[in-house]
């Protein structure tokens, strides 16, 4: 590896099997080959069978990497949302009573078939939301199988869950999942309702739609009983129908803390059971002993990971004030070796923003930070012509009054603040309004357990971060949500208990 100052940008030159820039070395593509087996169009998912929208209305589904269409999306009405309910309420009859041990069969079979199926979902993913295939290859769906195979352990072992007590299903559950992981998230929300004996109703991000409707070909494929879960796709107002359904018994949003508080409002005495993962501004905190070229890959991998689209995104930067200049040089050279371009290239680190409104945002956000005085850096990589894309971003000389330190960007954007004291670096990990995530960069054990129990995060990483199991609950405080996702304490959440 070369130091900083002896980068050069220069025509490259051929030498074997990789394109050289000066002397830097840069890699030859290597584009992912496997077919996704993509539709034209795709069906809503109701009663265990595809069904067209009555209104015979669709919508496209685009890949952000070309802002080309990938396919069309049915547009569902409000019919259909209630059809939707009444089929998942007539297969409760049934799936509720059925022996725990017969449900874990059928999570099983659906998490080996996604594992069969695992190529051709992680291209679907990639292109449809932007992600690299390696992060959708090597993280998301091998999560996703995870998930059911976890959950398929637990159907048969729900006494277990209430030591002493009884756990019963709550019956029709309605749920909406955001964009950034749509499959992922969607494995976070069907397999433990389905392992507590609940059947679905959900909607998928309308500009990620894709990799849902695929999956509901799996769910046939492994035989789940018709209306078990069922999948509407549209927009804001498809997603409100669902929260807001007569028949749904609780209701469960991953997504904006705006539309968090406007689902709360919504459901407000209804009496309905409700969890809630909401947005984040995490504090990635370095202290000056810490190990630090590990905190260097650890904050790159907190921010940079899936474009900064991660609601836990350790989006602000804490380091103390003598180690300060040492790790931002060391993040400025990372920054400029970050491969940033083709999400289908295996050798991406940084694929494409998700839309074209969330790329909007982003530059609204980092034009802010610029006008009110920090001090920009980004990463002087060449952007494809087609698509959206963003550099990675570093904002240093941040203070906590910024917009870029108190607004969730939800990009891949870093702003640093530094400290001096362990009680400062509290007091500003903690003023913010979110409460979902943090991560602690120490030598010292009895700091992370200080730190750890002052930090108002749901889930604190220590010399590490962004490392999920699904055994492992995840959620937050605050204006970051309420309930958990995972582990023991999110099947809670799915039953009812005496």
């Amino acid at each position: 590896m070369t130091s900083p100052a002896k980068q050069s940008r220069v025509t490259p030159r051929r030498a074997g099997p990789a394109l050289v820039f000066g002397d830097r070395w840069e890699y030859d593509p290597a584009p992912e080959t496997a077919d996704p087996k993509l539709q034209e169009r795709y069906d809503l998912f109701i009663d265990g069978r595809f069904v067209a929208p009555r209104s015979g209305k669709y919508f496209d589904s685009i890949n952000p990497a070309t802002g080309r269409k990938l396919a069309q999306i049915a547009l569902a009405g409000r019919s259909e949302v209630d059809a939707a309910y009444r089929a998942a309420n007539r297969a409760f009859g049934t799936w509720g009573k059925l022996p725990g041990r017969d449900r874990a069969k059928y999570l099983f079979r659906i998490a080996r078939l996604l594992q069969d199926r695992a190529r051709e979902f992680a291209v679907a993913e990639t292109m449809d939301g932007g992600k690299p295939i390696r992060e959708s290859r090597d993280f998301d769906l091998p999560m996703a199988a995870a998930h059911f195979f976890d959950h398929a352990g637990w159907a048969d072992k729900l006494e277990y869950v209430v030591p002493g007590g009884r756990a019963r299903p709550l019956g029709v559950v309605g749920q909406v999942i955001p964009w950034n992981f749509p499959l992922l998230m969607l494995a976070w929300k069907i397999a433990p309702a389905l392992a507590a004996g609940n059947c679905v109703v959900l909607k998928p991000a309308e500009t990620t739609s894709i990799t849902c409707l695929k999956l509901a070909e799996i769910l046939q494929d492994a035989g789940l009983p018709k209306g078990v879960v069922n999948f509407v796709t549209g927009g804001g107002e498809v997603g409100a129908a669902v929260m807001a359904h007569p028949l749904a018994a609780k209701v469960a949003f991953t997504g904006s803390t705006e539309v968090g508080k406007a689902i709360m409002r919504q459901l407000a005495g209804t009496g309905k059971r409700m969890t809630l993962e909401l947005g984040g501004k995490a504090a990635n905190i370095v202290f000056d002993d810490a190990p630090i070229d590990q905190a260097v890959e650890g904050i790159v991998n907190g921010i940079f990971f899936n474009q900064g689209h991660v609601c836990c995104a350790g989006s602000r930067l804490l380091v103390q004030e003598s180690v300060a200049d040492q790790v931002i040089t060391r993040l400025k050279f990372r920054l400029r070796h970050l491969r940033v371009g083709d999400p289908l290239d295996k050798n991406t680190d940084v694929g494409a923003i998700n839309s074209r409104e969330q790329l909007a945002k982003i530059r609204s956000l980092v034009a802010a930070g610029v006008r009110e005085g920090a001090d920009l850096y980004q990463a002087p990589c060449r952007l494809p012509t087609q698509g959206y894309f963003f550099r990675p971003t570093l904002f240093t000389g941040v203070t906590a009054s910024h917009r870029i330190a108190r607004e969730e960007i939800f990009g891949p954007v870093l702003s640093v603040l530094t400290f001096r004291t362990v009680e400062e670096a509290i007091e500003k990990a903690n003023n913010t309004p979110y409460g979902l995530s943090a991560g602690v960069w120490t030598d010292k054990g009895s700091r992370i357990l200080k730190m750890s129990n002052a930090l108002k995060a749901g889930v604190v990483w220590a010399n590490t971060y962004n490392k999920f199991d699904p055994a492992s609950p995840f959620g937050g405080y605050k204006e970051s949500g309420f309930g958990r996702e995972g582990g023991r304490q999110g099947l809670l959440d799915y039953l009812q208990t005496d």
